[in-house]
């Protein structure tokens, strides 16, 4: 007979993970940029992806996951996955912090669930929902409130990369609801991280000619490796953990709470101080991606989870 006690621990773990999950991911917001001071774009990425794939391998392998992919066609989605949600997201997101304010770039990445959900009615038929109309309009509205002030500044630049991080991003989990791959989720990661790997080493190589991770200062290379190994590697390991033992719709408050965390950082941390403008549309961004996450027809099953935010 099972211990009528297991279930509420199992489930005040996996709470707890998610606290954890919130945490690691909402610094590794401000680690990005610290490490962005240092060490060119490309060699930063590069290192996080690389270490993001040892460390997901690693797990894989002393769990004696299956990490074959089977078949040429979903190998093909794997790597158009990887492009769209690792590669694309993680060279987004470090131009984006190049440009404008670590705090700007978390809030507008984190419109993924509207585009996703636009994207969503054409690609896989689904209903173009009451919530998701009201969660369109706060999110226009919070996006013209940020880019006012970017008009005639040097931030537009960064505005269109952290919106290009977003739509990147919601492409890639809505096509990979689409493919519907048969294979671990865990061993679908590592294999995206791999492809992430191999395009921004391309990049590396032709945009910077081969690493630069020298001469950086010792918070620059620590803020990269917490980059990689948590917020690549064991962030994702911690959000598999948690949809198995969480309902979907519950470990994706997580996607939630991680801006708030991310900008809490960027102000205690990296010294930023959002604007007024920034403020509000702040709030209208957050409340439309709660529209979109926390509506009724926004609950799908554990098996069937919206894609982890990659990092």
């Amino acid at each position: 007979m099972s211990d009528p006690s297991a279930q509420p621990s199992a489930d005040r773990a996996a709470r707890l993970m998610l606290v954890a999950l919130s945490l690691t991911w909402g610094l590794t917001w401000p680690a990005m940029k610290i490490a962005l001071d240092e060490i060119p774009p490309f060699s930063m990425r590069t290192g996080t992806c690389v270490l993001g794939t040892i460390v997901v391998f690693a797990f894989a392998l002393l769990q004696h996951r299956r990490l074959a992919i089977g078949g040429t066609v979903a190998r093909v989605h794997v790597v158009v996955a990887g492009c769209l949600n690792l590669a694309a997201f993680s060279l987004f997101t470090a131009f984006a912090q190049l440009a404008t304010a670590t705090s700007r770039v978390i809030i507008l990445t984190y419109t993924m669930p509207i585009w996703a959900s636009l994207m969503a009615r054409p690609i896989l038929g689904e209903r173009l929902t009451g919530a998701r109309v009201v969660a369109l309009i706060l999110c226009v509205s919070g996006l013209a409130v940020l880019i006012r002030p970017l008009i005639g500044s040097g931030d537009p630049a960064g505005f269109g990369f952290a919106l290009a991080t977003a739509v990147s991003w919601a492409a890639g989990t809505v096509y990979l609801k689409w493919a519907r791959i048969n294979a671990d989720p865990i061993a679908i990661t590592a294999w995206q991280l791999v492809v992430a790997t191999a395009v921004t080493g391309t990049g590396l190589a032709l945009v910077e000619g081969g690493p630069h991770l020298w001469p950086a200062d010792a918070s620059a290379l620590a803020a990269l490796i917490f980059s990689g190994v948590v917020g690549s590697g064991v962030a994702y390991l911690l959000w598999f953990e948690i949809v198995r033992r969480l309902a979907a719709i519950t470990a994706s408050l997580a996607v939630l709470s991680v801006p708030v965390v991310g900008i809490v950082a960027s102000i205690l941390v990296l010294g930023e101080r959002p604007t007024l403008a920034d403020g509000i549309g702040f709030a209208l961004i957050f409340a439309a991606a709660a529209c979109v996450l926390l509506a009724p027809g926004a609950r799908v099953s554990n098996a069937d989870p919206i894609e982890p935010a990659p990092q």
